[in-house]
């Protein structure tokens, strides 16, 4: 088996070989997922010719590469440290020895938790930018402090060195070992109700993030996504898209013992529970667009009838 470490800003995840997916005569997005700067993956196949390499998007105008149309696209097979599975760019990612993944996972790891944060080739804001992080970015701590108050001296994935402000990076609670383990290692969680407060309060620092189809930052971000990435950045890895798979911590409850950070599932969505009827979620609908709030509740004005008609199940990881 083989090992990357993505090295760019935001990567996406393809379905296919491909920046693209045919549907119906349509050329569609082919995105699946999102990964960040700094996150393993293993790379479980030989890379791939992109596999639509001349289609030309509804526009009319000729792929995202143009400047490329000589040279096609290689895709290499990867499989998250979360078990989810797909086509990584090959130029996103930096190839490594297991070793090397191992040596990366156990330094000193921060994760970014900022919406965009710089790192600068100076601990100053005047710096040249080295590249811009989402959250959820994973960057290694040289130096907390640096030779300026309030400023890291931090490495990057690809062996640079930068400055960012440390208020922007917060402890890593998620294992990424699931990348080369047959299991999907867990935090210990110590306290269910704070756990449960803290998973809420991480969903709603998307409040206002557009929505995007397989999205995952603050970039943008899907349903599955931001309920995946609230629950990942506190320690626990459950399944990316929108359904209760076996091999993943979370299981079907009854809808009455529902609590806060538990999960609503619809046909093709998923939300998370807030209390009090309230739920956060992000969604596509016109009038939102993005991560918002709703309620179960046919009193409110942000009650939708829509999707209390068509709520299938409920999960929890402490059923």
């Amino acid at each position: 088996m083989r090992y990357g470490i993505v090295k760019g800003s935001l990567c996406t995840i393809y379905e296919e070989a491909s920046e693209k997916m045919m549907s119906d005569g349509q050329v569609l997005s082919g995105i699946a997922d999102e990964v960040t700067h700094g996150m393993i993956v293993a790379i479980t196949g030989d890379a791939e010719t992109e596999k639509y390499p001349e289609t030309e998007s509804s526009s009319g105008t000729a792929g995202k590469h143009p400047e490329k149309a000589d040279a096609a696209a290689m895709f290499l097979p990867v499989r998250t440290f979360y078990n989810y599975t797909g086509y990584l760019p090959a130029e996103d990612v930096l190839e490594v020895s297991l070793e090397a993944a191992k040596e990366w996972e156990a330094s000193d790891l921060r994760v970014v938790n900022g919406i965009c944060v710089d790192v600068t080739s100076l601990p100053k804001v005047q710096g040249v930018k080295l590249i811009s992080l989402f959250r959820g970015s994973l960057v290694k701590v040289l130096d907390w402090e640096s030779e300026r108050e309030g400023w890291a001296r931090v490495q990057l994935a690809d062996g640079r060195a930068g400055y960012m402000r440390n208020q922007f990076l917060s402890e890593k609670k998620f294992s990424q070992a699931g990348a080369w383990l047959d299991e999907l290692p867990q935090a210990e969680i110590a306290d269910e109700n704070a756990f449960r407060r803290a998973v809420a309060d991480t969903a709603k620092t998307y409040l206002g993030v557009q929505y995007r189809w397989g999205g995952k930052t603050t970039a943008g971000i899907d349903c599955s996504g931001l309920v995946s990435v609230s629950y990942m950045l506190n320690g626990i890895l459950i399944y990316r898209d929108a359904k209760i798979m076996d091999g993943f911590p979370l299981k079907e409850i009854k809808k009455e013992e529902m609590k806060v950070g538990d999960l609503l599932f619809f046909p093709g969505h998923v939300a998370m529970y807030l209390g009090d009827g309230l739920y956060v979620h992000s969604t596509g609908k016109i009038g939102s667009g993005g991560v918002v709030f709703n309620s179960l509740n046919p009193e409110s004005p942000i009650y939708r009838q829509d999707l209390v008609d068509c709520m299938k199940a409920v999960g929890s990881i402490f059923a």
